[in-house]
């Protein structure tokens, strides 16, 4: 699903770049990960709880990566608040393990700073930062691992 091109007599603005990575991430399939340039500028940065990477190519191995070794990943975009090249999108990922817990919805709330850069007169994201609970979110999901995270959660919190 390749992303809306502009024109000359149709300038981009921040808020129509915004829509596009809504849109383009609601509805991201594997077959898309090839098309981030068109949401990303060359260089731009990503960072996540596992991951930080700069470049185009780096981000496409973090989504491809996310195919591989999840079922049926999808992300719905819960609101969105921007103010110029400054965006703060929450969502909720939901998925499925793909060696485990199979059949079982898991989702991970969280929320992506985004900064937005004019690149060949498209904005296109220029920082994308997630932020969200690994250890809630995720580890306590995790067979045996979730038990230890949980009972550890139990003790911080007596």
């Amino acid at each position: 699903m390749p992303a809306p091109q502009t024109t000359p007599d149709t300038p981009d603005t921040h808020e129509a770049a915004l829509a596009r990575v809504v849109a383009f991430f609601e509805q991201l399939q594997p077959s898309d990960v090839a098309q981030l340039a068109d949401i990303y500028c060359h260089n731009a940065q990503f960072k996540d709880p596992f991951n930080e990477v700069t470049g185009v190519p780096a981000i496409q191995g973090v989504f491809e990566h996310m195919f591989k070794t999840l079922h049926a990943p999808r992300f719905v975009v819960t609101q969105s608040v921007q103010q110029g090249a400054q965006c703060c999108v929450t969502w909720d990922f939901i998925f499925e393990f793909r060696n485990f817990a199979r059949g079982t919805a898991q989702t991970i709330r969280g929320a992506s700073h985004l900064v937005l850069r004019e690149e060949h007169g498209t904005w296109r994201v220029a920082v994308h930062r997630d932020y969200w609970d690994a250890a809630e979110e995720l580890y306590e999901k995790l067979p045996g691992v979730g038990a230890v995270m949980r009972w550890l959660k139990r003790r911080a919190n007596a």
